[in-house]
């Protein structure tokens, strides 16, 4: 059958023409996915930075006071003590006739905004209180002029009606009875000058100065519990006292100590144990002449002292351990006073109030001045003047997220109104995250107790008085530590596994070895993790010697017989398939190893005693942890080794081979080709390898998860663990309350791994690009 060449020759540009478009259409399809692939890429990790950057904000906004509820009442006496609940929605009023007032802050559906609750009357009628002393949990301990004492407690109640509308009920408890308590045997007056008290469940002490200037004791021991039952034994004793003449008294929340202000020391007394004796005195050194201490506080948890003085000034103290025993230091100072642009005002603080549970403090003036300092981050939060009157009393809400302040009223509401009329306002506190700021981040903290300042991250502890530490410093140390460990191993194994598979290896052997080796990648961390932390960790600890013995003899025994293969005679090599040459190393390193291991107890009989781990922790003074440094680098190290393999290994094969053949036909031997042409040419590739791997090394985290102790300490010592970012935060996430600061700083430990590595991988590229450029005309 004839076929007309002109109708072949059509059909065939048809098909042509369809083939071109189909390719053009395909190009065209492909362009657009890869571009929308890279760009969503791009996005997404742009959407990572921004929400990392959404969830660190809050940590670093500054404190904010706003008015929440204001009412007016009328009262009778005067102001000496004020409060809220916990959800300030009820807020109290104490008047010197003993009287309590509890006040509706929130419209409720039996009382309105600004009506009275309740009112308790717990003093005589023909008695006034004379002053109110505090404790840390807010009791209030009511003295009066003609003597009567009682140690009181406000409650707040959630009830909820067959609506599910929730009403909040106050009331008066009683922690040690109802009847007038007795803390002077000496005098059935009990005219007291000044007082104060602290207790616990079990024991409830006071301490105070009484009007013929005697420095008494009173202790009340529960016969079983006081949360359960008022029942208690009474002992007394008394202080020795050298002036007669006290200004303040505090006692610590654990009933240890006594500070006793007088003019300007303060007399520290030990009272734990039935001990009354004098500990130490408190001094501090001004420098002015007329400068006075005008008011003394505790921070939250009782080990820091906070003194006040005339010229603005407050200071931290708090014990620290020194040659001579624990001392009592001056940590740091806070100045406050009215700033503006020309100068800064200073005024005598009037009065120091600490929240319940944080290191945060408001300092009062005598102009109605506030400011809000928090001690451990140094950090100045806020300042101003909430209202234009004096006040008649200032309270911080139990969750320290409000104020209550009680003053005159400049515009009674009633002049008609013999009663004087007051204010209650009540003032919304934003201030979560006090406690961060970079300096406490990134730089040394002094933290209570401690003898000197230091980086330390502990952010959970079983005390209710611990303080978060949250230094970002040694886990990022620690992420830098066990990255350099596990490129020491990785990068010599790998680079030069890759140098021989790829340039001296024989093609049907690198067929085998490559994929082999590719395939440990796929290997999951966590059992490598798992191998080394509980397989791996005893066996160096058991085996010490011989882990430092393979660094010398794995080398030596490979050198010494690439040295014999090197003088065999000729015939004897042509004898042994050149794919069977490499695989002589395996028995003659097995061989080291186990020589190695059979050296270890002999060595360490003769060089360390028996026990070269006792060896090192006793006599040369290294901390010595199982799960160390020199664990993670090697477990770390495998996992490393085929990225950096696989990449420098596809680099150094990939050098054109008309590169390496002119070498060799120049006369160049094949060293001096390695190190003069194919290593310099595939160098931009094995930078990439390395720091590929320095990057896994640096985000791996169940490795060092499960073969380190976890210990956030600054210690360059193989001997020794450390804690990293990315294994801070496997680790400490799930238990972290959402939005805390621990949340945040965790997120902002993540950002921190996150730029760390978009540094380094930035600064690789940036390098590779100019070693290609250098070595491309090659």
């Amino acid at each position: 059958m004839l076929v007309n060449a002109s109708n072949l020759k059509g059909y065939l540009v048809a098909i042509s023409s369809n083939s071109s478009r189909m390719r053009g259409f395909k190009n065209v399809l492909a362009k657009w996915l890869i571009t929308i692939g890279g760009i969503s890429v791009l996005f997404t990790l742009v959407l990572i930075f921004l929400y990392l950057l959404y969830v660190i904000k809050p940590i670093f906004e500054p404190a904010k006071i706003e008015p929440a509820t204001t009412i007016s009442f009328s009262a009778s006496g005067q102001t000496v003590s004020a409060g809220v609940d916990e959800l300030k929605e009820v807020a109290y009023q104490v008047n010197d006739q003993g009287i309590i007032n509890f006040y509706q802050l929130k419209e409720s559906i039996n009382h309105s905004v600004g009506s009275i609750v309740s009112s308790i009357q717990t003093l005589p009628e023909n008695d006034q209180l004379k002053f109110v002393a505090y404790d840390s949990a807010d009791k209030l301990l009511f003295v009066s002029e003609k003597g009567n004492i009682q140690l009181l407690s406000t409650q707040f109640k959630s009830v909820y009606d067959d609506n599910d509308i929730r009403t909040i009920v106050p009331s008066v408890t009683y922690p040690l009875g109802q009847e007038n308590l007795v803390l002077d045997e000496e005098s059935d007056k009990q005219l007291f000058k000044k007082l104060a008290f602290a207790m616990d469940d079990e024991k409830a002490v006071f301490v105070g100065f009484t009007s013929d200037n005697r420095l008494i004791k009173t202790t009340f021991i529960a016969e079983d519990d006081f949360s359960y039952d008022s029942a208690y034994e009474t002992e007394f004793q008394q202080l020795e006292l050298s002036n007669d003449l006290v200004d303040k008294i505090l006692i610590s929340p654990d009933l240890s100590l006594v500070f006793v202000l007088i003019g300007n020391e303060v007399s520290v007394y030990d009272i734990s144990d039935d001990a009354t004796e004098l500990k130490t005195q408190i001094v501090p050194k001004f420098l002015d002449q007329n400068t006075r201490i005008t008011s003394m506080a505790l921070l939250s948890g009782g080990s820091s002292l906070l003194l006040g003085d005339s010229a603005g000034q407050v200071s931290q103290w708090f014990e620290i351990s020194t040659d001579q025993g624990r001392k009592f230091k001056e940590i740091r100072t806070f100045s406050t006073g009215t700033k503006n642009s020309t100068s800064v005002k200073k005024e005598a603080i009037t009065a120091i109030y600490t929240e319940r549970f944080r290191k945060s403090f408001y300092t009062l003036s005598d102009s109605g001045n506030i400011e809000l300092f928090y001690t451990t981050s140094n950090a100045y939060l806020w300042q101003g003047k909430l209202i234009k009157t004096k006040y008649s009393s200032f309270s911080i809400a139990p969750r320290a997220d409000g104020l209550v302040i009680i003053s005159d009223n400049l515009e009674p509401l009633n002049q008609a109104n013999n009663k004087n009329e007051q204010v209650l306002d009540v003032f919304n506190v934003h201030n979560e995250h006090p406690e961060v700021t970079w300096q406490a981040l990134w730089q040394e903290v002094w933290y209570e107790g401690y003898p000197e300042p230091a980086y330390v991250w502990q952010s959970t502890s079983g005390s209710d008085d611990f303080e978060g530490k949250f230094s970002l410093v040694p886990i990022s140390f620690g992420t830098m530590k066990a990255a350099l460990y596990a490129m020491l191993f990785a990068v010599p194994v790998a680079l030069t596994a890759a140098i021989y598979t790829a340039y001296f290896m024989t093609p049907s052997l690198r067929t085998k070895v490559k994929p082999t080796i590719e395939m440990m990648e796929a290997l999951p961390t966590v059992i490598l993790g798992f191998l080394a932390g509980l397989w791996l960790a005893p066996l160096m600890e058991e085996y010490l010697p011989a882990v430092f013995l393979l660094f010398f003899f794995l080398p030596l025994s490979t050198i010494i017989t690439a040295f014999a293969w090197h003088n065999l005679p000729r015939d004897v090599k042509i004898k042994i398939p050149e794919t069977l040459a490499p695989l002589i190393l395996i028995p003659i390193i097995i061989s080291a190893g186990y020589c190695a291991f059979t050296l270890s107890p002999i060595l360490e009989n003769v060089f360390f005693g028996g026990d070269m781990r006792q060896y090192i922790t006793n006599d040369l003074g290294i901390n010595f942890d199982q799960r160390n440094a020199l664990v993670v680098g090697i477990a770390m190290g495998f996992a490393v080794i085929p990225t950096i393999f696989s990449m420098a290994e596809d680099a150094i094969f990939s050098v054109p081979g008309h590169l390496t053949s002119g070498s060799l036909a120049l006369g160049a031997t094949q060293w001096q080709t390695l190190a003069k042409v194919v290593l310099l040419t595939a160098s931009p590739g094995i930078f990439s390898a390395v720091m590929m791997g320095l990057g896994r090394a640096v985000g791996e985290t169940m490795i060092v998860l499960m073969a380190t102790g976890n210990t956030p300490i600054l210690d360059w010592s193989v001997f020794q663990g450390m804690r990293t970012l990315a294994a801070n935060i496997a680790v400490e996430m799930p238990e972290s309350e959402v939005g805390s600061s621990h949340y945040r700083i965790l997120f902002l430990a993540a950002f921190v791994l996150f730029v760390f590595t978009f540094i380094f991988n930035t600064a690789a590229e940036f390098v590779r690009q100019r070693l290609r450029e250098k070595y491309s005309s090659m």
